[in-house]
């Protein structure tokens, strides 16, 4: 019962900070290892709340008038099939493999944030040209293939490329990124389940912390505006870098 009370309290504060960042993934993974799932089991479980958290996500930001269901259906495409590439070879991986390359991640994600490429664009108009939109293509192609696998950060390297290409404002990018993730998280799942890599009880009690966590992010992140995403953005990074380290 504690393990699962846990998982809930866990699982909101994980949804808040993938809406309004990414890499909520490395709180509620790390966690799920803890509680004794094998790692591609955890892997395959943590997508449930995925699923819940983005759908919920989606249908706030549509709510507050942040969402652009063209733009956001030509990148998830592309991620989706990437993502059936990168779940099968998450499946196949060892699991020691695995959690070393979680915590290469957790390095990669954070000197990206302490990069910070925001900055390089922050005045530019950058329109959606067809070039920058078939690089978008491509890019969400292996950012599928990546979410697929590890799925861990994934918010994050989405937040940098729509943030260098696209020129798009913070808070709109959250809404595209809570839409791509939904959709390849759908067919990553399904490899997951019929694999039988999930433990239902555990990811459904994520699924439901999640959401509510989503709900919270989500409107957060139209009313505290993009001063205030990132922040956020240094902060989780900073805190699941402690967590990953003494895991």
């Amino acid at each position: 019962m504690l393990s699962f009370i846990l998982i809930l309290f866990v699982g909101i504060g994980a949804g808040f900070i993938n809406v309004l960042a990414g890499g909520g993934s490395l709180l509620t993974m790390p966690m799920l290892i803890f509680f004794g799932l094998p790692s591609s089991v955890a892997n395959g479980t943590n997508r449930i709340a995925l699923m819940a958290q983005n759908v919920v996500a989606i249908a706030s930001f549509r709510k507050e008038g942040y969402f652009d269901w063209k733009f956001s259906t030509m990148l998830a495409v592309p991620a989706l099939f990437g993502s059936l590439i990168g779940a099968r070879f998450a499946i196949s991986l060892p699991d020691q493999l695995f959690n070393r390359i979680l915590s290469i991640v957790m390095l990669i994600v954070l000197a990206v944030i302490i990069w910070n490429p925001h900055k390089m664009i922050l005045n530019s108009s950058s329109p959606e040209t067809f070039s920058r939109k078939m690089v978008l293509i491509v890019i969400f192609f292996f950012i599928g293939v990546y979410g697929g696998f590890i799925q861990a950060g994934v918010g994050f390297i989405i937040i940098a490329a729509l943030t260098l290409v696209s020129g798009l404002s913070l808070v709109k990018i959250n809404s595209i990124k809570v839409f791509v993730v939904a959709i390849y998280t759908g067919s990553a799942l399904i490899v997951f389940i019929v694999n039988n890599q999930i433990h239902w009880g555990y990811g459904l009690t994520l699924a439901v912390g999640t959401s509510i966590g989503a709900v919270v992010g989500s409107k957060f992140a139209v009313k505290g505006g993009e001063k205030w995403i990132q922040r956020i953005l240094v902060v989780s990074v900073l805190i699941m870098a402690i967590k990953l380290f003494f895991t």
